[in-house]
């Protein structure tokens, strides 16, 4: 419910570059996004934000929230990150309205403009989720957001999507 699908994060550059054309250019596009900018970027800070929920560190969090902010390669991309979070720290309001304590930090996320990792950390803090399971969850959601934007925009059929969505899932525990 927060818009991931609305998003190609550069794989329709890529494709109108001609750079991904078939399904194996797709795969290897996204396995070497999945490792080169989810693990050392949103995941990274994922994983650290994760450890600064667990201390109520928020001057940490806040410091990652305008890492990822400042750190986005074009204006798409940092609009992506705020409407997402925005969207999600509505999702956490909703789901949390009766939760005071959480309600409080929830209130702080939109004053932060939280980015979506940073939202995304605190959803899984909430669930009592571990990083490395938050981690899991995030590269999966990701990289199924992504092979349906692959599926329509290559364009692909679901069957490619499906080894597609299938060589990540291998790739993600590493990236983890």
């Amino acid at each position: 419910p927060i818009g991931g699908f609305s998003y190609s994060e550069g794989l329709e550059a890529a494709i109108n570059a001609e750079l991904v054309t078939t399904d194996s250019e797709a795969g290897d596009w996204l396995v070497q996004q999945l490792h080169l900018t989810q693990s050392r970027g949103d995941m990274a800070v994922i994983a650290q934000a994760a450890s600064a929920w667990n201390t109520a560190d928020l001057p940490r969090i806040a410091e990652l929230n305008q890492w990822v902010r400042t750190t986005r390669e074009s204006s798409e991309m940092r609009l992506q990150t705020e409407q997402m979070g925005r969207s999600l720290v509505e999702w956490l309001r909703n789901r949390y309205a009766d939760q005071a304590a959480i309600l409080g930090n929830v209130s702080w996320l939109a004053a932060q403009d939280a980015s979506y990792p940073i939202a995304f950390s605190f959803a899984a803090h909430c669930a009592g989720a571990s990083a490395h399971d938050a981690l899991l969850a995030y590269a999966f959601g990701w990289a199924e957001n992504l092979v349906q934007a692959a599926v329509k925009a290559v364009p692909l059929g679901q069957s490619a999507g499906q080894r597609i969505l299938a060589r990540l899932t291998q790739e993600i525990p590493q990236a983890v």
